[in-house]
């Protein structure tokens, strides 16, 4: 009886790659899961320490450390690299020069050791970093995912659900995209509960809950994570089970929806990057892009957003290139 084993490895195993680790392990997502980081006795450490929780869980799931180029076989590769001297302030954008340093270095490494999966890319800033990959990387545009605005959409949901009367968030359809960061925008105009459109929702409830502060909803969503930040010094857990949630996605091709940073190529009048929008994922990765009939004000705060990924962009080519001359 032939058997396809299920891989995943986590590339950076500090808070984040330690929840993803966790989830994909008590999820009994992967068969197999692989352990990387730079600090190798801290990985392996790491993999022992999962190793012991397996037999009070349901998952069988073989936990390993790997060096890098051993990760080469996964079917999914969750990349929560950074430096850990990096704690940003303002914006996630203040970490660019560091974490695409780290890109140079690990993606050619994995492309020549062969790897041919699906990344799914947590590394902040996230859109860029996703976009340096795909370059980097030699795989199809539709196998390098970044988590984009999914965690932000989450947030956005939840917030929203808090002042429509606590309904179930899940039962809300409702989207953060553009950049994740301070750019993103909530796409109002395709929001729905329970499948009726947000606007026709509120305006039957308007009596039990009021009108929908939408500017206060967004902002909350927008800046949840910093909220967050501020009180503990980090976010993993919900970034952590969004990278295992991806991995689950694609090796059991759930064809779900969810926001996720993605290369474009003029779904959204825009090419050449990548930046957070409603796709369906599942076993080819990016399944499909899904094409948002934007609001005239969205779009125009869409097309903000996008130059401003692609100005860091360009400017991050530009320094790589000025290094590699010199």
């Amino acid at each position: 009886m032939s058997k396809t084993v299920r891989r995943v490895g986590v590339v950076g195993i500090g808070n984040v790659g330690k929840a993803a680790a966790s989830a994909v392990l008590h999820e009994n997502i992967a068969d197999e899961l692989y352990i990387s980081d730079i600090d190798t006795e801290r990985a392996k450490g790491e993999a022992w320490d999962f190793a012991d929780s397996i037999e009070l869980t349901p998952s069988r799931t073989r936990v390993l450390e790997a060096p890098l180029e051993g990760l080469a076989a996964c079917d999914v590769l969750l990349v929560a690299v950074t430096e850990r001297s990096q704690i940003p302030t303002q914006s996630r954008l203040e970490l660019l020069k560091g974490t695409a340093a780290i890109a140079y270095d690990i993606v050619p490494k994995l492309r020549k050791a062969g790897f041919k999966g699906t990344y799914v890319i947590a590394t902040n800033p996230c859109d860029i970093i996703t976009y340096l990959f795909y370059k980097l990387s030699g795989l199809p545009k539709n196998h390098v995912i970044g988590t984009g605005t999914a965690l932000d959409s989450m947030r956005l949901r939840r917030q929203l659900s808090q002042v429509i009367g606590d309904v179930d968030p899940r039962s809300i359809n409702a989207f953060m995209i553009g950049e994740h960061g301070d750019s993103q925008i909530a796409a109002w105009s395709q929001a729905t509960v329970g499948g009726q459109s947000l606007d026709q929702f509120e305006e039957d409830n308007i009596d039990e809950f009021g009108p929908i502060d939408r500017d206060l909803v967004e902002d909350a969503a927008r800046h949840f994570g910093w909220e967050i930040h501020k009180r503990k010094g980090n976010t993993q857990f919900g970034i952590g089970n969004a990278l295992a949630f991806f991995a689950k996605s694609i090796l059991n091709d759930a064809r779900v929806v969810t926001a996720a940073s993605v290369i474009q190529n003029g779904e959204y009048g825009h090419n050449d990057l990548a930046i957070g929008v409603p796709i369906i994922l599942g076993r080819n990765g990016v399944e499909r892009i899904i094409k948002y009939r934007l609001s005239e004000q969205e779009q125009e705060g869409f097309n903000a957003s996008v130059e401003l990924i692609k100005g860091y962009i360009k400017k991050t080519l530009e320094e790589h290139e000025e290094t590699t001359a010199n």
